[in-house]
């Protein structure tokens, strides 16, 4: 898989990818997270890709002409199953779509900045538009970092234990039920004695049960869902 971040701080992303499984899934050759400089494809002298909007309204809007010039320009070296735009107004990102997302071969994020993007960006260039959730950043770095976080590890190969994702909060629309791991008591503090039974069945029903119970408790929202 290949990831194309646009952005005007390519900076704040740098140390996130070169750090921990990202950067074995890039090492290993499971994914590729390329970062693009937008201010590097406008023809403005002084570097500029903002500008005021029309309308006299307050702040700055991403102008169209380098976002256009750089999108083009990786298009003509590969093809592209999604041109997505982080935006507060999308999808709300979630585990589905990180699953649908994982399956593909090349997208670019595009992340948005100041008080927008043109919209006509949106218009002719961006194919979906995603939200990590109902409140506004000052940018779309972090979100696009989690996109490609959530992304990544699912390709196969890049967990040690593939089977670890399959289990993950969500896959299920379900909260992972609590997890312990040595000592088996601590302070007085037990380990449930099913989980030291060895009997797997017994294990599986105590794992759904109390992934049931925290899911009804916590977020009930996902039991309700079709």
């Amino acid at each position: 898989m290949r990831i194309d971040i646009l952005t005007v701080f390519p900076e704040m992303l740098e140390g996130f990818f070169n750090c921990s499984m990202l950067a074995r899934a890039q090492k290993a050759g499971l994914a590729e997270i390329h970062l693009h400089d937008i201010r590097d494809y406008t023809t403005d002298k002084h570097h500029k890709t903002d500008d005021y909007p029309f309308g006299g309204c307050a702040g700055l809007v991403m102008k169209i002409e380098p976002i256009d010039n750089l999108i083009t320009a990786l298009k003509k070296e590969r093809n592209y199953d999604e041109v997505i735009f982080t935006s507060p107004d999308g999808e709300r990102f979630n585990q589905k779509i990180a699953n649908s997302m994982s399956m593909l071969e090349n997208i670019i994020i595009l992340c948005g900045h100041y008080k927008g993007i043109d919209y006509r960006i949106r218009e002719h260039l961006i194919t979906r538009e995603i939200s990590i959730g109902d409140y506004v950043l000052t940018g779309g770095e972090l979100a696009a970092a989690i996109m490609a976080d959530s992304v990544v590890r699912l390709i196969p190969g890049v967990l040690s234990d593939e089977q670890s994702a399959l289990s993950d909060c969500f896959q299920d629309d379900l909260l992972a039920p609590p997890v312990y791991t040595r000592p088996a008591e601590y302070k007085g503090w037990k380990v449930p004695d099913v989980l030291l039974s060895g009997n797997q069945k017994l294990i599986n029903d105590w794992e759904l049960q109390q992934s049931l119970e925290r899911t009804r408790l916590l977020r009930p929202d996902l039991l309700d869902r079709p």
